[in-house]
């Protein structure tokens, strides 16, 4: 044979060298490949830096929502209060009723709206435990919700007045199924999946949109529970005896404002969710969301 001629086929070593050479380090075949968990969350990447308008937008969403989410459960606790006679439980079936929209609006919406935005915005931490704050004050809120929905059953039974009679009955009904899904899935598919990542990575993956839009969709039901319930209250109080015209009036600009309330917090929770920006100068790998 020739000693000159060219081989058809290069050597193995040669051909092994030159897949190598292809291929960035660490990732077989060129596929790119999630970071491992311990690497850091973010990858830095200048042409992604937040400039002055960025952080003024971050703040000004984080102050306006805790003063919102903080301010509709103090006017609501101020309205019962004051006008409402205050709380009680079975020896008063009038003002155990007061506890329901208390309760509820602690639950569904101010410690719910809570752990939406502190999921969504808190990204400087490892995303476990941005995870257990989240099912943490998703956990808080069951116990009053479970509160508020028995304390409005016990009262409607000793007033002898029916239940899930109403748009907000039905609409509140469904918001709690929802609710308890939603915490159902998110403890198993992000929390328990963890203990085999790597098995249960696509899974997970696929699940977070879901997990995501049902949320945020759950929220707003709420809210919107949240403002039956105040219509269907003052369709009950209009004619309600013994109480001045004026105070009616001051009652009905409370509940208003309540309800404008709940409102501008679902538009500000939803924008917060929606955004595009993350609080950090990073890019975010999809592994570490989930």
């Amino acid at each position: 044979m020739d000693t000159n001629s060219v081989s058809p086929l290069p050597p193995m070593e040669e051909a092994m060298d030159r897949v190598s050479e292809k291929s960035p380090p660490g990732t077989p075949n060129g596929i790119e490949m999630p970071p491992p968990p311990d690497e850091k969350r973010y990858e830095e990447d200048p042409d992604n830096a937040w400039n002055c308008c960025s952080w003024c937008e971050y703040l000004l969403i984080v102050i306006l929502s805790t003063i919102l989410l903080v301010g509709v459960l103090v006017l609501t606790l101020f309205w019962v209060m004051f006008y409402r006679d205050g709380f009680a439980w079975s020896e008063s079936p009038k003002q155990q009723f007061n506890l329901h929209p208390i309760l509820m609006i602690a639950g569904f919406v101010t410690l719910s709206g809570f752990s939406i935005l502190i999921y969504r915005l808190c990204r400087c931490v490892k995303q476990i435990y941005v995870k257990l704050i989240h099912m943490f004050f998703h956990a808080v809120a069951i116990p009053c919700i479970a509160l508020g929905f028995i304390s409005v059953f016990a009262s409607h039974d000793a007033l002898h007045k029916v239940n899930f009679y109403s748009l907000h009955s039905w609409l509140g009904f469904v918001t709690m199924g929802m609710f308890v899904l939603q915490f159902v899935i998110g403890f198993f598919s992000f929390l328990v999946m963890l203990c085999c990542e790597n098995k249960t990575y696509s899974c997970r993956s696929a699940m977070v949109p879901i997990h995501a839009s049902l949320g945020l969709a759950n929220f707003w039901l709420a809210i919107a529970t949240s403002v039956t319930g105040l219509i269907e209250k003052e369709r009950e109080t209009v004619n309600e005896a013994g109480v001045s015209s004026e105070n009616k009036l001051v009652e009905h600009y409370i509940t208003s404002a309540i309800g404008v309330t709940l409102i501008f917090i679902g538009i500000i929770v939803t924008f917060a969710v929606r955004r595009s920006n993350a609080p950090a100068s990073a890019k975010v790998y999809v592994t570490e969301r989930i």
